[in-house]
């Protein structure tokens, strides 16, 4: 297992059963060096890799500004459910800014309106970068296979927004789309890789045996759907173990959880998984606000 050390206070909740991961501080990287993950609210997360700060998925509005998901699990709670765990200029604070898919709770209105309108900007796609430059965004890129920025590799990674048997139905296809992952490299740095909004799918069986991630990042909320109640739209509990199991290297860190409508698994119960199945040594299950260094 890759060492890391914690970066809150919230962390010392976790520390007890992780403290065997822990870089000594004679071998902890500097800032620039090294490599932190912070979780913000829902998917919304900052990832210093390299020097460069990079905000993900930024989804920036105050609690409730938004109605339910419609057709999906307890729609008639307004999102975000939870506000941000710090202001929205501190979390804007970054060299540049991924959006993995812009559906609401990735890239919102609040964001779309406070980020700076020449702030670097990549899309998944075509197709999504031209509709985030029309918002007025002019330094909006694609990221492929092969990626640069300021010293780091951007990778991107395949997945599906759901079953195959919700992709059959056209209008909830056509909502869900396409979604992507992302994996993080630089020589001497730990390779991250954020999943994204997908189920568990061949193309992350690909991604996992490609760049063997040292770090992965779990979207795990379980979202759900109407109509589908034994399926998600992006990973639960049993994805955390699965992940556990084919990368038995890896730190995983898992997000999405307690700010959206649809969103099934609370961190609460997943905490309670990740110690019913003796997980907790490799598992992480921040707070909003919560860090973590590699």
């Amino acid at each position: 297992m890759k060492n890391f050390v914690f970066r809150s206070a919230t962390a010392l909740l976790l520390a007890a059963g992780l403290a065997a991961c822990n870089t000594p501080a004679a071998s902890t990287p500097t800032a620039a060096q090294g490599v932190e993950i912070q979780q913000i609210r829902n998917a919304t997360l900052k990832i210093d890799y390299n020097g460069k700060t990079f905000l993900i998925d930024p989804m920036l509005a105050k609690k409730g500004a938004y109605p339910g998901f419609p057709g999906t699990y307890r729609s008639e709670l307004r999102n975000p459910l939870i506000e941000l765990p710090m202001p929205a200029e501190e979390v804007m604070k970054a060299d540049a800014v991924i959006v993995t898919h812009t559906h609401l709770d990735h890239w919102d209105d609040a964001a779309q309106s406070l980020l700076p309108k020449n702030m670097p900007i990549f899309a998944q796609h075509e197709a999504d970068a031209q509709l985030i430059r029309s918002q007025g965004f002019t330094n909006v890129r694609v990221y492929g296979d092969n990626t640069e920025f300021g010293g780091v590799r951007i990778s991107r990674t395949g997945g599906q927004h759901g079953t195959d048997a919700m992709y059959q139905v056209k209008p909830l296809a056509d909502l869900l789309g396409e979604a992507s992952g992302i994996v993080f490299q630089a020589p001497g740095h730990k390779t991250v890789y954020l999943v994204g909004d997908t189920i568990w799918r061949p193309e992350v069986d690909a991604a996992l045996a490609t760049f063997k991630p040292d770090v992965i990042i779990l979207n795990t909320g379980y979202a759900k759907v109407d109509g589908f109640d034994n399926d998600s739209i992006i990973m639960g509990k049993d994805d955390v173990a699965r992940a556990y199991r084919a990368a038995p290297d890896a730190v995983i860190i898992t997000t999405h959880m307690d700010a959206v409508n649809h969103a099934a698994l609370s961190r609460a119960q997943l905490r309670d998984y990740v110690k019913e199945k003796g997980l907790q040594n490799r598992v992480l299950v921040p707070a909003d606000g919560q860090s973590y260094r590699f």
